[in-house]
């Protein structure tokens, strides 16, 4: 048997093809390791440093004033209409519900052709809704007030990967949207026509979230994955333009701080992290030995001071974003939460959970003092909104904590 002159040259062109592979990771993880040296340079402080004379926030108060229930499984997300009242929510059990946050009732329920529908957004005028999940699409339904319409067939598929829709956000108008997926990739569509206008590619696992820049006429988008990177993206070129790979594993949620100028992650790992996009660095981490459960959902109060985490453990931790520490542990779900979304004006926050309901909590102040008078005793409170007045409390003496829980609870 004649051997082919072919197979030597081919198991040679093999050998080199892997020592230039091999030659190249090399020279990829220098060039990390001189760029996370660089970045050292510049990391003279930590945040909590130069926040120490930055008064501290008191016992933070909340309570829960609405529960949605609706969904016949877990809850996997959810968004605010603009109009800081009412909330579209999607679940494991193949449903799109929007609802009323004032009254808790209904108002339009789309059944999707598939479970598990994972991404769901509110489009900026409140005229529609962007939902998808292990479809592999997303889909766009416009919202009428004729709340017996059929929404389905008014339905709009605009977007479509090659694996499972993780999330969706529309951009400042109903005319973008900006989708992540299973297959590693995040892409920017036209709604009308459903042509891709932009596809996003630097991942190397499952994109698991995304965020839009909270300016007009940003520009930016930040996207996590089951890569443990977070990656800042140009949508006008496509291109990672900032790559941050602190976490320890899998960042199941982003979210752009108030001014723009940061984002804070959630991971598997149990923390959460903020990353300044100036300095181009992680500035602080928010975990406790005693937390163990990852993080699923994570957001800002309007003025960027708190920080909400959802826990796999059926928590709400609640951090000061300056000063690293946690302010207060929010309970009331069942199980897992897994979405979390401050209102748009901040007078409130939804949750929801894979207890199959939504929780709606506002009136959030802090406790920031006594004042004594004689025999009467002032609390005083502030409010974490900032169009909400200041609270003031008198008593004609001291109540026991567990009743002063409920004085408080009165009165927000």
């Amino acid at each position: 048997v004649q051997r082919s002159p072919l197979i030597p040259e081919m198991a040679t062109q093999e050998v080199q093809l892997n020592e230039t592979l091999a030659h190249l990771k090399t020279e990829s993880e220098t060039l990390k390791s001189k760029l996370e040296e660089e970045r050292a340079k510049l990391h003279d402080v930590e945040l909590h440093q130069v926040a120490e004379k930055v008064e501290g926030l008191g016992q933070f108060v909340m309570k829960t004033r609405r529960t949605l229930k609706g969904h016949g499984n877990k809850v996997l997300c959810m968004d605010w209409c603009k109009d800081k009242r009412r909330i579209v929510s999607s679940s494991q059990d193949g449903k799109v519900i929007v609802w009323d946050a004032f009254t808790t009732n209904k108002e339009h329920a789309v059944t999707m052709p598939c479970t598990w529908v994972m991404a769901c957004a509110y489009a900026p005028s409140g005229c529609a809704v962007a939902c998808g999940g292990l479809d592999n699409k997303c889909s766009v339904y416009p919202l009428s007030l004729d709340k017996n319409e059929n929404l389905a067939a008014k339905k709009k598929s605009v977007a479509m990967h090659t694996n499972y829709l993780s999330a969706c956000s529309f951009t400042n108008s109903d005319m973008q949207i900006l989708t992540s997926s299973g297959d590693g990739t995040c892409a920017l569509w036209d709604v009308e026509s459903g042509q891709l206008l932009q596809s996003f590619h630097g991942h190397a696992a499952d994109v698991l979230c995304l965020d839009l820049a909270p300016s007009e006429t940003g520009n930016t988008f930040v996207s996590g994955g089951c890569d443990k990177k977070a990656n800042v993206w140009d949508m006008r070129s496509g291109q990672c333009i900032q790559s941050f790979e602190t976490h320890e594993s899998d960042i199941n949620s982003v979210r752009y701080y108030p001014s723009g100028d940061a984002f804070a992650s959630g991971s598997d790992d149990a923390t959460c992290r903020l990353y300044d996009l100036r300095a181009d660095r992680e500035v602080a981490i928010y975990s406790k030995e005693s937390i163990i459960f990852g993080v699923s959902s994570v957001d800002f109060s309007l003025s960027g001071r708190l920080l909400f985490g959802g826990y796999n453990d059926y928590t709400i931790n609640v951090w000061d974003v300056l000063k690293g520490t946690r302010v207060s542990i929010l309970f009331g779900h069942e199980n897992r939460v897994s979405t979390l979304r401050v209102s748009p004006d901040g007078t409130a926050f939804s949750t929801g959970s894979w207890d199959h309901t939504l929780r709606v909590c506002d009136d959030c102040y802090f406790f920031i003092g006594i004042k004594y008078n004689q025999n009467l005793c002032t609390f005083n409170f502030t409010p974490c909104a900032p169009d909400k007045p200041p609270l003031s409390l008198t008593a004609t003496h001291l109540p026991k904590y567990s009743n002063l829980k409920k004085h408080i609870y009165r009165s927000t």
